[in-house]
């Protein structure tokens, strides 16, 4: 990778984003840690502190984000320690790491899986930049992430990993024929009925049936502080109400509460490529899916010990009351193509949290019953 030409067209994988780093493209106040580079992402971590601020915002194309902070800031707060980012405000938190990219290299971001699976709403910003979670190509400079708390009050500390980050060149999605020429070859998603056109269609598992008819979990108000950087600590039903499948097979979204539910369909990654969840599509109804919509080569990937793995689901209502039904389509995950193989899968190899997961909330608690 000694010239412009080496940046192949695609998803970086892992050994490109240590390169970019080796070259001094994606800039480190200290060195990686052990397993932040994934497959075909990097974790961001958070810097020393975060600023509580009145209002979210983009710099625009004048302005870096310091420059704005100076009439929003409310106050700091120290992350060398830790502290508790509060739910319903907005903080702004420098992160460790910088970009110095190559003038054909963009960069996108979303929440990690644990950081949607606890209604955590994340997102990127750069100095100048007119748009969340989106670093134009060849972007130069300082990052930041916006955290906005909307269920539970997290504690997090210098070092927390929320967000993650992918690198791109050129156009890598798939068509609509080459979707379905993938799913043809690699079997994309496990249900004859499910439909492959632009991505894949993923419906909703309100059954339950493999789950003695639990179909999901609606999130309880005035909850304890969650620790984003502990695991497998907390009793679910201090945090969640179980939904159980009475007969009905449908249930009423409300207004304004957060849901962790399932897909119907088992989904596959295969090695030489990506994927993400589209998180809102107004044709499917009137709520927000999938906050964390990074998929790694590799998910649901049977060698990988993925078999089975389906789509979990972060899902939120918008104004109004929502019916959803047992197989009702809920949003699309679309492929992108990788600029070479993976030298590591999402898998149990690598201690994946999700992999041949069904309903499962997010790592920091306890198995649930």
């Amino acid at each position: 990778m000694a010239d412009k030409a080496s940046w192949s067209t695609g998803v970086f994988s892992a050994r490109m984003i240590e390169a970019l780093a080796t070259r001094r493209h994606l800039a480190l106040a200290r060195p990686f840690d052990a397993d932040q580079v994934q497959p075909a992402s990097l974790d961001l971590r958070l810097g020393a502190v975060a600023h509580r601020i009145r209002a979210s915002f983009l710099p625009g194309p004048e302005a870096t984000v310091e420059q704005r902070l100076a009439g929003l800031t409310l106050h700091t707060l120290d992350l060398s320690d830790s502290a508790v980012l509060e739910r319903g405000c907005v903080y702004l938190v420098p992160l460790l790491e910088s970009l110095a990219l190559p003038p054909e290299v963009s960069a996108g971001a979303n929440p990690k899986s644990s950081t949607g699976r606890l209604d955590v709403f994340t997102r990127v910003i750069g100095d100048r930049t007119r748009g969340f979670d989106t670093l134009p190509a060849g972007y130069e400079g300082k990052l930041y992430l916006e955290i906005s708390p909307r269920t539970f009050p997290v504690r997090v500390r210098q070092g927390s990993r929320l967000s993650q980050m992918r690198f791109r060149v050129g156009d890598t999605r798939l068509s609509v024929a080459e979707h379905q020429a993938l799913h043809a070859a690699e079997t994309l998603v496990v249900d004859p009925n499910e439909e492959v056109a632009e991505g894949v269609s993923l419906s909703i598992d309100l059954k339950g049936e493999d789950r003695d008819g639990l179909v999901g979990f609606r999130s309880k108000r005035h909850t304890p502080v969650i620790d984003v950087d502990r695991k497998d600590e907390l009793d679910v039903l201090d945090y969640w109400e179980p939904l159980i499948n009475r007969g009905a097979e449908q249930f009423i979204l409300d207004p304004d509460e957060f849901y962790i539910l399932v897909s119907r369909e088992s989904v596959h990654v295969p090695p030489a490529y990506a994927a993400e969840m589209v998180p809102f599509d107004p044709l499917v109804g009137e709520f927000r899916v999938h906050y964390a919509g990074f998929f790694d080569p590799g998910f649901g990937h049977s060698p990988a010990g993925g078999k089975g793995s389906r789509a979990v689901l972060e899902v939120r209502s918008r104004e109004v009351p929502f019916l959803l039904g047992h197989g009702q389509t809920i949003g699309r995950l679309l492929y992108e193509r990788l600029a070479e193989l993976p030298d590591r899968l999402y898998g149990s190899a690598l201690g994946s949290n999700y992999q041949a997961q069904a309903l499962k909330l997010s790592k920091h608690f306890r198995a649930y019953p």
